[in-house]
């Protein structure tokens, strides 16, 4: 309509344009549809959008007739493929889920639809979500909204390309090894990845099912930090506590938020697992030395045994049945040859498993170690990991306890990576994983972009271990010029408002 100022609404942030909608002073449809023109031109531009939900437009009308003033009053909001909306399917990129549409929407999207929220479009996710890349045989590979020749991250990839090119203002993804912070950071823009049961799970379909070691979480991901925080404002309410009784009745706590109190900072540049870019380094050292400059007490945080909590926790936590859960998702689909080394190695009894790695120790450790933690696990097994998961988390809090932390800044893959890439490079989770594993908080937040002096720099990137993954993370970091790199917010579990604390206090210096 020509009397209608897209370019006006899409420059709106969140805070701003829900209270324009609350108090009338912009029409409910005129927002609607200039998000829908919008989302519209990115899906074409990135391949982001599996679904255009229609009932949005019925929901539309209705709200119009009851105005019932939710805190997202009218505000379109995206969500990713695995989370439930009645009458639409949640494919996980599998043929087999086709035209199996929910009979329900999860908690999440009912608790948005009471605050007002008009959930419009799904989008796109890596086959099976075990991926930080964004392609399944449905609906094909989704692009950065920044540079169509890399990965939007994943597995909430079709999220963080949507929302980072302004279709969406406020979009929901799953993060269990950082697929709410991979497309975030490649993206350019914020995800907030809460404790694991801060925000209700109920009606997420995940990728391995009742798996306990590493903990999946549901999150936001929008431009800014107070889109963030107004949306857990919004979810963090009675009806979420009762639609969901597993989770616990926190409400959003206002005064951590708003505090204006200098905090105690941990920080470390590298976990010496995944070597860090030059920019991600740098990410960190620059934002460092402006909570300095701000007043902010910053402590240096030594990480222990990264290696060993990513072999032995995560890839032997995920697939402690020996991946026959993983594999039996795939049953029946076309298995892309892109998995091919991995589903051969899957299917491997559990001796030649033992075998192979025990070969594999002194030329490529890294693979090796992978090859002994897929092996199938007894319950035993499985128990005394669990302990041993539990152990590792009560020590990593004392470490924190001990240098009295409030939060730590840590370093996030970036930049994006090229199509493809994601695949290649596993091990590269590192960084996130961490705080799936010790169910904390995190959080990304953009703050610099690579420069000329970083790509010079990333001809001396050797890695740590100096193998074949090290060399091919080096080639897809390359020819990044210009491209975003975030840093992660971390808080200890439970400390949501601490953790957007931080984030809002990076984002504004």
């Amino acid at each position: 309509h020509p009397s209608v100022n897209m370019i006006s609404i899409l420059s709106l942030p969140l805070p701003e344009l829900s209270k324009k909608l609350r108090d009338g002073s912009l029409p409910l449809e005129h927002v609607f549809y200039t998000y829908v023109g919008k989302a519209l031109q990115i899906a074409t531009e990135t391949n982001c959008i599996t679904e255009y939900l229609q009932e949005s437009e019925t929901q539309l009308r209705k709200m119009k007739l009851t105005g019932k003033l939710g805190l997202l009053y009218g505000v379109p909001v995206s969500i990713k493929d695995s989370i439930d909306c009645q009458g639409h399917d949640s494919t996980l990129g599998f043929i087999k889920n086709l035209n199996k549409p929910a009979a329900e929407d999860s908690v999440v999207v009912q608790v948005l639809r009471r605050q007002g929220a008009i959930p419009f479009v799904k989008t796109n996710v890596p086959q099976s979500l075990i991926s930080y890349d964004c392609k399944n045989l449905i609906f094909g590979q989704t692009f950065n909204p920044l540079l169509y020749t890399r990965s939007p991250g994943g597995s909430s990839g079709g999220e963080g390309a949507l929302v980072g090119g302004g279709g969406s203002i406020l979009g929901f993804g799953t993060d269990v090894g950082g697929s709410l912070r991979f497309p975030a950071a490649f993206c350019g823009i914020c995800a907030l990845k809460p404790t694991g049961n801060r925000l209700s799970k109920k009606g997420m379909i995940s990728g391995v099912p009742g798996q306990k070691a590493v903990v999946a979480a549901v999150g936001p991901m929008a431009k800014d930090v107070e889109s963030l925080a107004l949306c857990m404002r919004a979810l963090l309410c009675e009806d979420m506590f009762n639609l969901d009784s597993t989770v616990p009745p926190l409400p959003f706590n206002e005064e951590v938020y708003s505090s204006t109190q200098p905090l105690r900072i941990g920080y470390y540049e590298t976990d010496f697992f995944t070597m860090p870019s030059p920019a991600m380094r740098r990410a960190v050292r620059e934002t460092k030395q402006l909570l300095e400059d701000a007043g902010h007490m910053l402590v240096p945080f030594e990480l222990m045994n990264v290696d060993y909590m990513l072999f032995n926790f995560c890839v032997r936590g995920m697939f402690a049945d020996g991946a026959t859960s993983f594999l039996k998702a795939f049953k029946g689909e076309l298995e892309k040859s892109s998995m091919g080394l991995f589903f051969w190695l899957a299917k491997s009894p559990n001796w030649l498993k033992t075998v192979l790695s025990w070969i594999a120790k002194p030329f490529v450790p890294r693979f090796s170690d992978i090859m002994r933690n897929m092996r199938a696990n007894t319950v035993d097994e499985v128990w005394s990991l669990h302990h041993e998961i539990e152990e590792f988390c009560h020590q990593f809090i004392a470490q924190w306890k001990k240098l009295n932390l409030d939060v730590m800044l840590c370093p996030m893959l970036g930049p994006a990576l090229s199509i493809g890439y994601p695949r290649k490079l596993s091990v590269a989770v590192s960084y996130t994983m961490l705080y799936n594993a010790l169910d904390f908080p995190a959080g990304v937040v953009p703050v610099t972009t690579v420069t000329d002096e970083d790509e010079e720099e990333l001809k001396g990137y050797q890695g740590y271990f100096r193998d074949w993954w090290d060399r091919t993370l080096a080639k897809a970091f390359r020819g990044s010029m210009g491209l975003p790199v975030a840093v992660q917010c971390v808080a200890l579990p439970w400390q949501e408002e601490l953790c957007l604390r931080f984030m809002k206090e990076v984002e504004t210096l």
